[in-house]
């Protein structure tokens, strides 16, 4: 394994970790009433990572489930807040929006940038409330999701294309729905800095044995940078129930209004001059998003008896996107369709091994027309059609899953995936242009997980990955007039992956009284092999292949809960990225018939360390309040393949003070409140940046400022 001057610490603190667990699950194991307790919470803690309920200490992935307490009293604009404990996952706010940079182990680097890469991700496959938000080709916009309605969270960093399909480099799967026994109505108010206004009211009522639900939430942001200003409104509405002990259902309902401007990227020179300014051009163009979207999706959970269940999901979502972008007024009408259906079969095969079965399928399609018009003087649409055609894009996946149980202590995991995506384009304007690709790959899983007790397992596993160039990268852009223009890139193929990964969970509980009332670590090791890494130029324009790219890391999450309510938490990811087999044609530096080999050259976009650390003290006698300080840290790295310009490291300092709890005034009348200061000391850094950026007057243009110092507060009223 490559190794850095900073990788043999957390090679050596995963050792300490090890060591030093052995001797508290040895305590736990020889106290027969603690142990009791143990084996109750875990079984509390279950996912869904494998497509049926599982105990996490039991799944051979790394896994992380953020609840409720976490994703309360935060800005909840963005994801950022709540992943910045996952260990191997960098999120990563443009503007202070919605719009983020999500990385998971190096997957989804290429996310920020300039050619339809504003208010999505790439690689990463976020579901909500269990149907896709990432579309066929591996895009995922952001309308639907904000914290204020997540109820849990749970993050998949290893690969999980077996199970998942395309773009599941990680998975981040989001609950809404929430959990309640009585009606309740709760508003919720929050203003921060640089005019942040949020209002959320939030209601629900029994029916019988169902939840019905419904929120509504309205967020504007002037924004710290100039041309940054977003405005979202959002509805969601969920219907869970258990007709029967055998059978649930859920219907969900969620739409979205969704307007951002987009300050675009800065140079050195202008960074450091005014970080607030925003890119000229895209001041000058006012290029934005404006999207108008709903979601109608329905799940059915059913076990005919204690062998034999079954599962589906059936969603329409029809959207409404214009935009502002690189000249032109765009109007995409797109509807995205899809569902799956999976089953499981349960069976003893001994009186000590246990059998999961499952098999299922997926389908998405997703298709709609596109407008390219002349921008007005205005900057609104102009009067000339310039570009008239339709691009559909379609998933298909089938995949087997087997789990054995051997007793208490070993499970084996084993399946493999057939995925199919297809893209059609026809061209309404230049037929010439039509064109029709598919991508298909199989993917295998082999797991292995070991209980050395109920609360204590280590793993491995061995998986491929696959992901699809999207939509925008499969459709190339002349750059010099000389180019052969077709409407699919001929020259990219998937993105192929083989992970090999080992890692252990542990949650300790000692028994007594002691300083230590609980801790809970995770740690997970990896390594890469990357065929056909797809690498953005020119911020964005234009996409080439890398050959092959390798990634080894280490990731450590910890949790400790001490006495006199003082707490601690730690999230520590190193990775190492480096491109194996790398030529670029250097014609796109103006040196035609030139080579550039970039072997060995550090992948770009991926810091090599991230970490968090959050001190928390909620004195047991003052009702849930709390204070908690919080140390966030990105490593530098390069933005280019020549690896010559690079985003400088940066700490960030933030505090928070609340209630965890709500404060109750009256029977059925709580208070949760909050204040939070984000970036404490004020720090002058960059939030986020493009890869392999355009050159503008000899300078590359890719850094995007993050916030200053600013403040949020937050009240929240529960009736029940």
């Amino acid at each position: 394994m490559h190794t850095t001057k900073h990788g043999w610490k957390y090679f050596v603190l995963m050792i300490l970790l090890g060591a030093g667990s052995t001797a508290f699950a040895q305590k736990k194991l020889s106290n027969g009433a603690a142990g009791d307790s143990i084996i109750y919470q875990l079984q509390e803690v279950t996912i869904t990572a494998l497509r049926y309920p599982e105990q996490i200490v039991k799944v051979p992935l790394a896994i992380s489930v953020i609840g409720l307490e976490k994703l309360q009293n935060t800005r909840g604009y963005g994801m950022e807040e709540a992943l910045k404990f996952v260990p191997g996952v960098l999120a990563q706010s443009r503007a202070g929006n919605q719009d983020l940079r999500i990385t998971i182990r190096g997957f989804g680097a290429r996310g920020a940038g300039d050619r339809s890469n504003a208010g999505t991700s790439r690689g990463i496959r976020i579901l909500l409330d269990g149907a896709p938000a990432t579309e066929p080709d591996g895009r995922t916009a952001f309308d639907f999701i904000d914290l204020s309605l997540a109820q849990r969270i749970e993050v998949i960093r290893s690969n999980a294309s077996a199970v998942w399909g395309n773009a599941s480099g990680g998975v981040i799967s989001i609950i809404t729905a929430p959990e309640f026994n009585a009606p309740f109505v709760s508003p919720h108010a929050l203003n921060g800095s640089f005019g942040l206004q949020k209002y959320t009211l939030q209601t629900g009522t029994t029916l019988g044995n169902a939840r019905l639900a419904l929120a509504l939430i309205n967020t504007s942001f002037d924004g710290w940078r100039q041309h940054s200003t977003s405005d979202r409104t959002l509805v969601n509405m969920s219907l869970l129930a258990n007709p029967g002990e055998r059978t649930k259902y859920g219907v969900y309902l969620v739409g979205a209004k969704n307007k951002f401007l987009i300050p675009g990227p800065l140079s050195q020179a202008q960074f450091d001059a005014n970080p607030q300014q925003a890119n000229a051009t895209y001041l000058s163009r006012n290029e934005r998003r404006f999207n108008r979207l709903g979601r109608i999706s329905a799940t059915l959970d059913h076990d005919l008896n204690d062998a034999h269940g079954f599962s589906g999901l059936a969603f329409v979502e029809p959207k409404f996107l214009q935009r502002s972008e690189r000249g032109t007024f765009r109007d995409f009408n797109r509807y995205h369709v899809g569902g799956n259906v999976a089953y499981r079969y349960r069976q003893d095969l001994s009186a000590t091994i246990k059998s999961i079965f499952q098999v299922g399928v997926d389908e998405a399609y997703q298709d709609g027309a596109i407008l390219f018009y002349s921008l007005s003087p205005t900057n609104g649409r102009g009067s000339t059609l310039q570009q008239n055609k339709r691009e559909g894009a379609n998933t298909l996946g089938a995949f087997v899953q087997e789990e054995l149980n051997f007793g208490q202590s070993v499970s084996l995991l084993f399946g493999a995936r057939y995925s199919d995506v297809t893209y059609h384009s026809q061209d309404f304007i230049n037929t010439a242009l039509d064109s029709k690709k598919s991508f298909a790959r199989w993917t295998p899983k082999l797991g292995i997980n070991y209980r050395l007790s109920p609360a204590h397992s280590f793993y491995a596993n061995l998986g491929g990955g696959v992901e699809v160039p999207a939509g925008n990268e499969t459709d190339p852009v002349s750059t010099f007039g000389q180019d052969l223009v077709l409407a699919i890139n001929p020259l990219l193929e998937p993105i192929q992956s083989t992970t090999i990964e080992a890692g252990t969970k542990h949650i300790i509980v000692p028994p007594g009284a002691g300083f230590l009332r609980s801790f809970s670590y995770e740690v997970a090791a990896y390594g890469i092999k990357i065929a056909n890494d797809i690498i953005p130029y020119r911020g964005g324009r234009f996409y080439f292949t890398a050959g092959e790219t390798r990634r080894y890391g280490l990731e450590i999450g910890a949790n400790g809960q001490l006495d006199y309510g003082v707490s601690l938490q730690a999230a520590v990811s190193y990775a190492s990225s480096k491109y194996v087999d790398y030529k670029v044609d250097s014609v796109h530096y103006g040196r035609a018939g030139r080579i550039a080999d970039y072997k060995d050259n550090e992948v770009a976009g991926v810091p090599e360390v991230f970490y968090n650390f959050a001190l928390r003290f909620e004195p047991p006698k003052l009702r849930s309040a709390y204070v908690e300080i919080n140390l966030q840290g990105v490593g530098e790295y390069f933005v280019d393949d020549a690896n010559l310009t690079k985003v400088p490291s940066y700490n960030l300092l933030n505090l928070t003070a609340g209630f965890r709890n709500p404060v109750q005034l009256t029977e059925g009348l709580g208070l949760r409140a909050f204040f939070g200061v984000n970036n404490l000391s004020d720090k002058k850094y960059a939030a986020s940046a493009f890869v392999n950026p355009d050159i503008v007057n000899g300078a590359p243009v890719y850094l995007e400022p993050g916030l200053p110092r600013n403040f949020v507060i937050g009240a929240a009223v529960s009736i029940q």
